[in-house]
């Protein structure tokens, strides 16, 4: 598997439990819109904190507009369309990893949630700069994507297929 525009230093963090960790960021945050954390939202929240390019150029809160965002930053839907194809497998790998050691529950309904509140720390500590600027973007998206519509939504502004 290649990692395209990623740096070595990037690649040795897509270990599942790293990846579970990143997804479950994002699902945490996703709790301020809804318990319950469709799987393609936790995918591409990851997907997207893995990227440099589009960690660099997300928005500084989230009352920024999704689809404004998007089409000020058109190099996010490049971006995304050159790396989700490598990258949503190591993302997904990750969400196994997490539901297997009970960090989520997956629901019949392509949903992932917190399998206990205090399952991941309210803010990413004792990581590497890079690990941990992964984490809180992971974080800012769960929390972000979601006020954009509906999943199909944000999927279609950034790009990708659900």
């Amino acid at each position: 598997m290649t990692y395209p525009q990623l740096g070595r230093g990037e690649r040795a963090l897509f270990n599942p439990a790293f990846m579970a960790l990143v997804c479950a960021r994002a699902v945490r945050e996703h709790r301020g819109h809804d318990e319950r954390c469709p799987l393609a939202i936790a995918v591409t929240a990851a997907v997207m904190a893995l990227q440099p390019g589009i960690r660099d150029a997300l928005p500084r809160n989230t009352n920024a507009s999704v689809a404004k965002w998007v089409d000020d930053h058109a190099e996010v839907r490049v971006m995304m369309a050159a790396n989700t194809t490598a990258l949503a497998p190591v993302a997904r790998a990750g969400l196994l990893f997490a539901t297997q050691t009970g960090v989520l529950t997956a629901h019949p309904d392509a949903t992932v949630s917190l399998a206990t509140p205090r399952a991941i720390p309210a803010q990413p500590r004792g990581s590497a700069p890079t690990a941990l600027a992964i984490q809180k973007a992971a974080g800012m998206l769960g929390r972000w994507l979601p006020t954009a519509g509906s999943t199909a939504t944000t999927l279609t502004l950034l790009g990708v297929r659900p």
